[in-house]
């Protein structure tokens, strides 16, 4: 069983200083993705959007400005309340988004309780599937194969050598 930790908020897309629109999100941590946040914009509508970043990355974002290039985050002060912007860019185009601090707080606490940093690599399975990945199959010719008739017993090949009589 993996681990999800979802929540479910009101973003706001901000258009200009003065003017924003609401956008419906839902912020998703998945134990077997356990360095990665996604984040699902426009949820119910038919054409969701995703986006997929550092976990850490969202995590630093709620007490300092981080981040470079497509996803930035950094924790401000909007109309007297505290906020989380992240500003997203792709080819398609940019948007800053502005969501609730303690509900963003909120829900990475959960994750870190769920998954504790330095942990992740526990819950990704790589083992397991690196075990199945090298386990070697019946078909290829190697389960359950003893020593090949052109070897020894141990492995050795036969002498090169001519034996007594031989020429």
């Amino acid at each position: 069983m993996h681990t999800v930790v979802e929540r479910e908020l009101e973003l706001k897309l901000v258009l200009s200083p003065e003017r924003s629109v609401p956008v419906p999100a839902r912020l998703t941590y998945r134990g077997d993705d356990a360095y990665a946040v996604h984040i699902t914009f426009h949820i119910g509508s038919e054409h969701p959007v995703h986006w997929t970043f550092a976990r850490e990355l969202m995590v630093e974002g709620v007490f300092r400005a981080c981040g470079e290039g497509d996803v930035r985050v950094w924790p401000t002060r909007e109309g007297g309340r505290s906020v989380i912007h992240i500003a997203l860019s792709s080819p398609e185009g940019e948007a800053l988004l502005e969501a609730p601090s303690a509900q963003v707080s909120a829900w990475l606490e959960r994750t870190l309780r769920a998954v504790p940093p330095g942990t992740e690599p526990e819950h990704l399975g790589f083992e397991a599937e690196l075990v199945e990945l090298l386990a070697p199959a019946p078909a290829d010719g190697l389960h359950g194969r003893g020593p090949s008739p052109a070897r020894g017993g141990d492995g050795s090949r036969p002498s090169e050598e001519p034996k007594d009589g031989e020429a």
